[in-house]
């Protein structure tokens, strides 16, 4: 029997901003995430991308709990971070679970009207197991990656 995995979750925008101010507020996604996509009990406070290889992805709970998500393979600013994310279908950390994220920044247009290319990849979904199709679905919906993009991208609305 053949299994076939799912695609990556893949989605591209532009935003009103140069990549240098794109990749900032990127990282800075306390900024712009989602409250209610917490795994705190006591509800988050923030989200720290710590800014080098090696560094920890994670949020803080209202109580000041450390959540971790996952961790951050390649930090090139202002063009290029890959990250892994590690939650499970229980939406818990695994440190196990080993997918991966890369976002890219392309500057498009001309200094006086600069815009970026967002490129987003949710991949090796097939680590879910038996759950990645669902994974799938649940990351690529508008309550995953699609309605949390959006908010990042309405950073940059006038």
């Amino acid at each position: 029997m053949t299994t076939i995995s799912p695609a990556p979750v893949r989605r591209t925008f532009t935003v009103n901003a140069d990549p240098d101010r794109a990749f900032a507020v990127f990282v800075a996604m306390g900024r712009w995430w989602q409250p209610s996509h917490s795994i705190a009990p006591s509800g988050q406070a923030d989200v720290t991308i710590e800014p080098r290889a090696g560094g920890r992805w994670y949020e803080t709970g209202k109580d000041g709990e450390i959540c971790q998500w996952g961790e951050v393979l390649v930090y090139e600013p202002p063009h290029r971070l890959v990250m892994i994310w590690g939650l499970s279908t229980q939406w818990s950390y695994d440190p196990a679970l080993r997918t991966e994220i890369e976002v890219t920044f392309t500057a498009e247009g001309t200094p006086e009207g600069s815009s970026t290319r967002v490129s987003f990849e949710h991949r090796n979904l097939d680590a879910y197991g038996d759950q990645m199709h669902e994974m799938s679905a649940q990351l690529g919906s508008d309550g995953g990656w699609t309605g949390l993009l959006g908010g990042f991208a309405a950073q940059f609305e006038a």
